[in-house]
């Protein structure tokens, strides 16, 4: 007798699904991943093993922050400090929560049901942006106010767009992943595949609120893990790219200037970067290492590791 295998994540119209089950969505990992700065930039929350942690960059314990019934991914702290505004992975759905600081409480903000991820502040704390399948199963870059602890007034910022290119690998239709805000909360960058047959990376510029005003910064083939990110100063930008090599390295562009400069150099690294809060700090997520850690890279004076040598759990244990 035979049975009919159920796709995981339905809610995604891709071909060939190893492409962004393993170098796009959020995976499961006993050490960090997926850094945040907090505003002042002495701590940083992450996940690890499928739930939120917090850590002072000069300690070695790291305090449980979620403790659901899903898999918890991806945070972004708030500007204020208040929040953290994350993705859970629950009910064969990803949708966005949200986690206030002060008294532990989550809440949800989507319930559509379908994959919503990479949800980022805008620096004036005002709104949000997020890469999310809602719209026709596809990957496109929404914004959304942010007010309350609830998401008002979603737009899609993103057309649906069909290729003439015969794509074998990917979607005949466009997409957008990897959104962020540039510094003044005014544009948006994104990385899509528009006008290309494989994924390759196009940096575009795009207003917030608009969908049709989009322009090229800088194109190579950066795959599924770019995830750009703005020094505070709005003066630069960092972001993954495995640019003539074997393995992902952090890359350094001026702003809106297709002008590159390798910021870190070896192998083995995670596609996990950000320019945030303070302008000499970049986050990234090595690969694991016996003692889970994370990297926080200051330039030009090297690279220190924040090493987790103890956790503190949330409840019985």
């Amino acid at each position: 007798m035979w049975g009919t295998a159920k796709a995981v994540l339905p809610q995604i119209d891709l071909p060939h699904p190893y492409y962004f089950h393993e170098m796009y969505l959020p995976q499961l990992t006993s050490g960090p991943s997926s850094v945040t700065w907090s505003p002042d930039s002495k701590e940083v929350v992450y996940s690890m093993a499928g739930s939120l942690w917090r850590q002072k960059l000069d300690s070695k314990t790291a305090q449980q922050l979620t403790d659901g019934p899903g898999y918890d991914y991806q945070p972004d702290w708030s500007p204020d400090g208040k929040n953290i505004m994350y993705v859970s992975y629950q009910k064969d759905a990803i949708e966005l929560w949200l986690l206030d600081l002060a008294n532990g409480k989550t809440q949800q903000l989507t319930n559509n049901g379908a994959v919503n991820v990479e949800p980022r502040w805008s620096p004036d704390g005002k709104r949000i942006v997020f890469v999310s399948t809602s719209y026709n199963k596809r990957f496109h870059v929404f914004r959304a106010d942010a007010r309350d602890g609830k998401l008002e007034n979603v737009v899609r910022l993103t057309g649906e767009t069909k290729s003439a290119l015969r794509r074998y690998y990917y979607s005949a239709y466009d997409m957008e992943i990897n959104p962020v805000w540039t510094r003044d909360s005014r544009e948006i960058l994104f990385v899509s595949n528009k006008g290309h047959i494989q994924w390759n990376g196009r940096l575009l510029a795009d207003e917030s609120g608009t969908r049709s005003r989009s322009a090229e910064i800088h194109y190579e083939e950066t795959n599924w893990r770019a995830r750009p990110d703005f020094s505070p100063d709005g003066s630069r930008m960092v972001y993954s790219s495995y640019l003539g090599r074997q393995w992902h390295q952090l890359w350094l562009m001026p702003q809106m200037v297709a002008m590159l400069f390798p910021f870190r150099t070896g192998t083995g690294t995670k596609p996990a970067c950000g320019g945030r809060r303070m302008g000499s700090n970049l986050r990234l997520s090595p690969i694991e290492t016996e003692i889970p850690s994370c990297g926080c890279k200051r330039s030009p004076r090297g690279q220190r590791q924040i090493e987790v040598h103890e956790r503190h759990f949330l409840g019985r244990r």
